[in-house]
């Protein structure tokens, strides 16, 4: 029978995961024991994808304020501090800034404006034409930046994100002093010493200020890169890619993504005889078009996985085959035309990169477009299924 299905993405129910757990053998059981529940077999390049969360936990990967703190202390001994665009975000940097401020005695936060990095916005741009004022070379202070925007609150969370991050500095015991630039150079009229804390902008944002004079200049991924009083760490992304866990803790980026990815593979090898792609993935590459946010707040969306996922995809359009090249095509004889030439690219494994054929597919990372697919299926809410097993995601037209 011909073939009618194309790609499924399943989520996987699994147990409450717990520090110490073997999260990889964790992952085998609970899809081979979804695989006998629902009558679905595995395949070779099917794609088992687990959420970084589950992954870190298990790892005991945490870090409290206090060990933020003795890491900020260490490398910024001077005590004040610029913190240069933030996320606005209670669960991504609320927790950081506490230890941040808890190991200072000032805070120059610098703010970028209407938005963070990733979308989330102090107010609504409009504003800005309204206020005239121009976010590319304007520097405002707290008092001009009330006088124009007064007291927004994020449509979101209701939190007006300029007075929350200042009262969490003023309650760590450090002083609080909140600037707004796109600049940021703009901060080494407070202070030298800078912390950025962007995420996909940072090299950028480092290079300037290091150019720009700045005496030290480190960035989120740049503290806890290894314990401190015997926490978690990350050696490659330090803090970036945290979320909060508790008020006072955050749990950080798992460590070890590869590794742990090609021994979940060769368990399923050895299980099932089945070739398995294996990815931890965090956040999806997408941007919510509504709210305007940008859902990538970690530095990566997969922090490791097996090499069978490094490339991109390399498919034709089926759109522009039956279009163009095969316009005076239609039923069998067009599924005929298309399916050989699909199979043709399939023998050749060449790249068809910057062919008129390929125009409108999607030229990212395959691990960019399949955590994104698994991020999608996951939530971040109670659907309990940090697990997700992808099947035919390899699969073309021609695939019976």
């Amino acid at each position: 029978m011909e073939r009618l299905v194309g790609t499924v993405s399943r989520g996987i129910r699994a147990p409450i995961i717990r520090e110490g757990d073997d999260m990889a053998a964790i992952t085998v059981e609970s899809v081979l024991a979804a695989s006998e529940a629902e009558g679905f077999p595995l395949h070779d390049r099917d794609v088992v994808g687990v959420t970084e969360a589950v992954v870190a936990r298990a790892q005991g990967n945490y870090a409290s304020t206090a060990d933020i703190a003795a890491d900020v202390r260490a490398k910024f001994p001077g005590g004040h501090i610029g913190v240069v665009f933030p996320i606005l975000s209670r669960n991504r940097f609320a927790i950081c800034l506490r230890g941040i401020a808890k190991g200072a005695k000032k805070i120059t936060l610098l703010l970028s404006y209407p938005s963070d990095e990733v979308g989330n916005h102090l107010f609504d741009e409009d504003e800005l034409d309204a206020k005239g004022v121009n976010p590319w070379a304007d520097v405002l202070s707290e008092a001009r930046y009330r006088e124009l925007f007064g007291y927004e609150k994020h449509p979101f969370t209701g939190v007006d994100y300029v007075e929350y991050y200042k009262g969490l500095i003023a309650e760590e015991g450090a002083e609080a002093e909140v600037v707004f630039a796109n600049d940021c150079r703009a901060v080494l009229d407070y202070t030298k010493d800078v912390l950025c804390c962007d995420i996909h902008t940072r090299a950028r944002s480092k290079r300037r200020l290091k150019a720009a004079g700045a005496n030290t200049v480190l960035g989120l991924d740049e503290l806890m890169t290894a314990p401190v009083n015997g926490s978690g760490f990350n050696p490659d992304y330090g803090l970036l890619g945290s979320n909060k866990a508790t008020e006072s803790t955050v749990k950080l980026f798992p460590r070890d993504c590869g590794d742990f990815a090609e021994r979940v593979q060769k368990m399923f090898l050895d299980r099932t005889g089945k070739h398995i792609e294996v990815l931890v993935y965090g956040d999806g590459a997408f941007k919510d078009p509504v709210g305007k946010i940008w859902e990538l707040a970690d530095p990566v969306v997969s922090p490791g996985h097996t090499r069978g996922l490094i490339g991109q995809p390399n498919e034709l359009k089926l759109k522009y085959l039956a279009d163009n090249d095969f316009a005076d095509l239609s039923g069998d004889a067009l599924k005929a035309a298309v399916s050989k030439a699909i199979a043709e690219k399939d023998a050749k494994n060449e790249s068809l990169k910057g062919t008129m054929a390929t125009q409108g597919t999607t030229p990212r990372r395959l691990t960019d477009l399949i955590g994104s697919l698994c991020d999608l299926t996951s939530g971040s809410g109670d659907k309990g299924t940090p697990i997700i097993l992808i099947q035919g995601y390899f699969d073309n037209y021609v695939k019976e």
